[in-house]
């Protein structure tokens, strides 16, 4: 979703916090010099369609006082607009992603005052050609609107320990990265995005190589 822009992800911004909505929440409350999504009670709730890494500053400014909560939307099943045409894409999102963006925040769910509700969506995305852009990875082809369809399930994250949850019960003892995408089912890169994030944690040791990959064993029994 990197390719996506700010400006083509305010649709879904805006219908994620429609169906986070509770009575009393407030919305685009200032706060200091930043502006929170949702204020309920004495919780701040950011829901983030892109980059963690925009959100250092205000989790550094508003963690050390308050409860907040990063809602982050995977799209499990995506349908592509593209000149008139309906169809859907073959890629699935998986709870795993949350590790893309977790790399520009290692170390983040460490802070107790923080967790992170994972929402497994059904959406759409617009595509329109635009020559200017014609060389570059989409050849033209860039995404002009994001839109929610419907929220399948959520996962709430509220340690760093849950992570773990996330881990198969079939990995073998020691295991590299490899292992965990195979028995995982998903991308090398992305086993080592979990891997990276949870050794920052402490929650997986690094105990040798074979031959040039690391072995890890986990803190704890799952």
């Amino acid at each position: 979703m990197s390719d996506i822009g700010t400006l083509n992800e305010r649709e879904l911004h805006a219908q994620v916090k429609s169906w986070l909505a509770q009575p009393g929440d407030q919305f685009e409350v200032p706060i200091d010099r930043f502006v929170i999504d949702i204020v309920r009670g004495e919780r701040l709730i950011e829901v983030q369609t892109g980059s963690f890494g925009r959100l250092r500053a205000k989790l550094s400014h508003f963690l050390p006082t308050h409860a907040v909560t990063i809602v982050y939307p995977i799209s499990a099943e995506r349908w592509i607009i593209k000149q008139g045409k309906r169809r859907k894409s073959p890629k699935r999102g998986t709870l795993h992603d949350i590790f893309e963006q977790l790399v520009a925040l290692p170390t983040s769910l460490d802070d107790p005052n923080l967790s992170i509700e994972l929402l497994l969506v059904q959406d759409e995305i617009e595509r329109e050609y635009d020559p200017k852009r014609k060389y570059g990875r989409r050849r033209g082809w860039m995404i002009t609107a994001r839109r929610l369809l419907k929220v399948k399930d959520w996962v709430r994250i509220e340690n760093s320990a849950d992570l773990l949850l996330l881990l198969p019960k079939t990995l073998p003892t020691p295991f590299t990265t490899a292992d965990l995408a195979d028995h995982a089912n998903i991308p090398r890169r992305r086993a080592q995005q979990m891997m990276y994030c949870l050794h920052k944690l402490a929650l997986v040791h690094r105990i040798g190589k074979h031959k040039q990959a690391h072995l890890y064993s986990l803190q704890v029994t799952l």
